[in-house]
């Protein structure tokens, strides 16, 4: 219990900067209660003492704002952020270094007896508000964004957002190279292709789509140059700045 203690008031340190000593550690932190009392409420758990351990859990609920089913398995330096509203069903599995934030759900999707919630692999990380919903499992270091609503497997690595819950695709060094190209000249793609936001993506794949229609128009030019001598080919006009000045922004005022 005491190594277990050890390691959690640790993983405070770690991952909140906002923790300054261990006495603010051991006295503020309503996750680390939360997790404290939920070690004892398990051991009762697996000892049978059933009724007490969820009377132990319900005290807990009421004086934290978190919710841990008993029956819930936890692993090493387990951290839960701020912590109001999080929510851990019975057949919960979390391993190791594993953090979530406020408003997290692990919950489930039927009202049968056996394994309903998820399983949460070493090193995952739950953004705020999230909802993680059935029996599957969330790979190792995986990353759930705030307010996604997850419902499949989520593989190793892997960076899951939205409703309902999508994987994010890294692109290539090539596509990024050619979207910031196009990013260079064109002042309405102000945004980072990482970003998590489906105009993003959507405009991200119309700009690949661009790309690759232009390569296959100047391989038919080439192609005509070939056959006819007398075949100009015209070059296609820059984007200039001054042209987009005076767009119109999403909420309807001229720019510019």
């Amino acid at each position: 219990m005491f190594r277990h203690l050890k390691e959690d008031i640790a993983s405070v340190f770690h991952r909140d900067p906002a923790a300054r000593n261990f006495v603010e550690v051991l006295t503020c932190y309503p996750g680390l209660h939360a997790l404290l009392l939920h070690r004892i409420a398990h051991s009762l758990w697996n000892i049978r003492l059933k009724w007490l351990a969820r009377f132990l859990s319900t005290l807990t609920r009421w004086f934290t704002g978190i919710e841990i089913h008993p029956g819930a398995q936890i692993g090493h330096r387990f951290f839960i952020d701020h912590g109001m509203g999080v929510v851990i069903g019975e057949t919960a599995i979390i391993g190791d270094d594993v953090t979530l934030y406020h408003g997290v759900t692990l919950g489930g999707t039927t009202w049968d007896k056996g394994k309903r919630h998820p399983t949460l692999h070493d090193g995952v990380v739950v953004g705020a508000g999230a909802k993680i919903l059935g029996p599957f499992e969330v790979g190792k270091n995986a990353r759930v964004g705030s307010n996604a609503v997850v419902t499949k497997p989520v593989p190793a690595s892997a960076t899951v957002v939205g409703i309902p819950g999508r994987i994010i695709e890294r692109p290539t060094e090539a596509q990024q190279k050619l979207r910031q190209d196009m990013a260079d000249k064109f002042d309405a793609y102000g945004m980072s292709s990482d970003l998590p936001d489906p105009v993003a993506k959507s405009l991200a794949a119309m700009l690949d789509h661009m790309h690759a229609v232009d390569r296959k128009l100047q391989c038919m030019a080439d192609k005509m140059q070939e056959l006819d001598a007398s075949y100009v080919d015209e070059c296609l006009p820059e984007l200039n700045d001054a042209d987009f000045s005076g767009a119109i922004d999403p909420n309807g005022d001229k720019q510019g």
